[in-house]
């Protein structure tokens, strides 16, 4: 790193668990993040400040005024045009230094799972099963660690599913696909804005974590929280063996 990027890191640095090999490793990483929105912002907001070389960012939305109650990284200036294009300037202005690759279409299966062999970590911050189901998928094809967070009304959750590990669940061993999933989007329910801010930072957090090889993931975990009270509930999750989507990866 130059005398710039020692200065701009300099809290990182400071901390003993990243120094500057750690700085350096986040600088070199790949970070994929699927949805602009409530959870994408905050999260693309703090891993491009944190020093990710490398943000690929995909959402096939518009910003739109109803937006920007909780998608911090728009602003009226926003509205109209894409939400990856909006991303993608914010970002520059934050950290010019670091590479953001916008790609505005609701990525399908075979484009996820090109683009997930290429990156460190995954952060779903989408807001349909569909997309989720494909983007665990994906990671579990590919075994890369998949951060998944959601938020909804005044609750939120966020787990980790370390694909890496054969013995790690996946998305699918929590909510099995049957089907019969109802999908409920902002636009009908609402959502507290700080939620999203909330989740979406942890999130960042969990994916600069695994990125670094630092502290204890959320991965076997899911973690529960009731905005109105502020209390958190930890789930414990188990790899479920008749999972169709990752049970091809339980020991034999």
């Amino acid at each position: 790193m130059n005398d710039h990027q020692l200065l701009r890191y300099s809290r990182h640095i400071l901390l003993p668990q990243i120094d500057i090999a750690g700085q350096e490793k986040l600088n070199h990483s790949r970070a994929l993040i699927v949805g602009a929105g409530g959870l994408g912002s905050p999260i693309a907001l703090y891993l491009a400040a944190s020093g990710i070389g490398n943000l690929i960012i995909c959402d096939g939305d518009q910003v739109d005024l109803t937006n920007l109650q909780r998608q911090i990284m728009h602003d009226s200036q926003s509205i109209g045009i894409a939400k990856v294009v909006s991303a993608k300037q914010s970002l520059a202005r934050i950290n010019p230094e670091i590479n953001v690759t916008a790609i505005h279409e609701q990525v399908g299966a075979d484009k996820l799972l090109q683009l997930t062999a290429e990156v460190d970590v995954v952060i779903d911050a989408s807001d349909n099963f569909n997309t989720r189901y494909r983007i665990n998928q994906a990671c579990v094809i590919n075994k890369k660690p998949l951060v998944s967070g959601a938020a909804v009304r005044f609750n939120g959750q966020i787990s980790v599913f370390d694909l890496r590990h054969d013995d790690s669940p996946c998305y699918h061993c929590l909510y099995p696909d049957t089907g019969n999933q109802e999908d409920m989007p902002c636009a009908i329910m609402g959502v507290f804005s700080p939620i999203v801010g909330i989740i979406g930072s942890m999130q960042a957090a969990e994916a600069l974590k695994i990125l670094l090889n630092i502290g204890a993931s959320l991965n076997g975990r899911l973690q529960l929280l009731d905005g109105l009270t502020m209390n958190w509930h930890s789930i414990h999750l188990h790899k479920d063996p008749a999972c169709p989507i990752c049970q091809s990866s339980v020991p034999v």
